[in-house]
């Protein structure tokens, strides 16, 4: 029997406040880098002559005052939870997947044009049928450039803007054409949509308000991610590659086949989140229905740190701030691009988290609790 050693019969010294707050503060980083960008926007608020108690006072109430606020901030924040959980898998495994807008428009294409066509199904199978569309869209439009990846080491951050830009330019050709019509509505020749999906597609709603059933599909989504990173081999192998792929590459692992899934799913889940937008909010597809979604996942994801299980409350943040721009711009008479510089202060904090740290004394960053965005060019 080994003899105890001076550690194991020194007496432990009881946990005292600082010992808490050593272990504690870390985890509220993006809390402060929220908090601390706040307090710059209300110092702006009030430089332009206007009140930030008034101004934030309508920004709560026009995301959070009332249940119908409360739902609105849900859907709208639905897309952002999972746009960023699937550009926070490509983070895992050392990939910038910048192109979560294009495999969004494939998604969504995907699911509307089986919703426009299967309208004879009933809802219990065509609501499944065109999500898996979504998520064939999106899995297919993501693989694209993890094979380029892996094959030719070209740069996943050109191939996914340029493949936004194809998908983009496609829907729109697409839901233009005239000669004949395409996917445009014969119907309504002067809207930039689809054609309308059959009711048996659309996603249950909540009676008496706009909270769909999409926000089930992104807790979903989170839990499975979660399981698949940290809980099975493919996620292992996943963020051995992102933390190094030539040590990942030594222990056996097929780098370029785990870069090709790795995008794949990433892409899938981008698809899914168009699929559930179309299905669950606009029932059909607009040429600019998703501008910008796919860049502010990006940020949503950095806000998280990618991690699947953050995901929830830092869609919720965005979408909220988003949801409540409305009200305070009224409220206050500002502009409602005080939220934009408001977003850009928090994700430069938890960005150069380093600056929030010594603001609140928290102690510096150690080995281990970096997120790893991109292995970089040429990696």
């Amino acid at each position: 029997m080994a003899r105890p050693t001076e550690a194991d019969t020194k007496p432990r010294r009881p946990m005292n406040v600082r010992d808490i707050w050593g272990w504690v503060s870390p985890l509220l980083v993006p809390l402060f880098a929220v908090f601390t960008a706040l307090v710059i926007g209300a110092v702006i608020i009030e430089l332009t002559g206007k009140s930030w108690l008034l101004a934030y006072g309508g920004l709560w109430d026009g995301a959070l005052g009332s249940p119908q606020a409360i739902a609105n901030t849900i859907v709208r924040s639905t897309p952002f939870i999972i746009t960023g959980l699937a550009v926070a898998l490509g983070f895992k495994a050392g990939l910038f997947n910048i192109g979560a807008e294009g495999q969004l428009y494939a998604g969504a294409l995907l699911a509307v044009l089986i919703g426009i066509t299967f309208t004879g199904l009933p809802g219990i199978l065509l609501v499944p049928l065109a999500i898996a569309g979504g998520a064939v869209g999106g899995m297919l439009w993501g693989a694209i450039p993890g094979y380029l990846k892996a094959r030719t080491g070209a740069h996943e951050v050109i191939n996914t803007i340029m493949l936004n830009y194809i998908a983009i330019r496609l829907t729109e050709w697409l839901i233009k054409s005239r000669d004949p019509y395409l996917l445009g509505d014969p119907d309504d020749p002067s809207s930039a949509r689809t054609r309308l999906i059959s009711e048996q597609a659309q996603l249950p709603v909540i009676p008496g308000t706009d909270l769909h059933a999409g926000i089930l599909m992104a807790v979903i989504l989170v839990l499975l991610v979660y399981w698949l990173l940290y809980r099975t081999t493919i996620g292992f192998e996943l963020r051995t590659i992102g933390a190094n792929p030539a040590a990942a590459r030594y222990a056996g692992i097929k780098v370029p086949r785990t870069i090709v899934l790795a995008m794949a799913l990433s892409g899938m889940i981008a698809g899914l989140a168009g699929a559930g937008e179309v299905l669950g909010v606009e029932q059909a597809l607009k040429t600019d229905f998703f501008s910008g979604l796919g860049f502010d996942s990006i940020a949503v994801a950095l806000l998280a740190r990618s991690n699947p299980l953050a995901m929830i409350p830092a869609g919720l943040l965005w979408g909220g701030l988003l949801t409540g721009a409305r009200l305070m711009q009224v409220r206050a008479a500002l502009s409602i691009d005080l939220i934009k510089i408001v977003q850009a202060l928090i994700i430069m904090f938890v960005a150069a988290d380093q600056i929030v740290r010594r603001l609140y004394r928290i102690r510096t960053r150690q080995a281990g609790e970096e997120t790893i965005f991109s292995r970089g060019w040429g990696a």
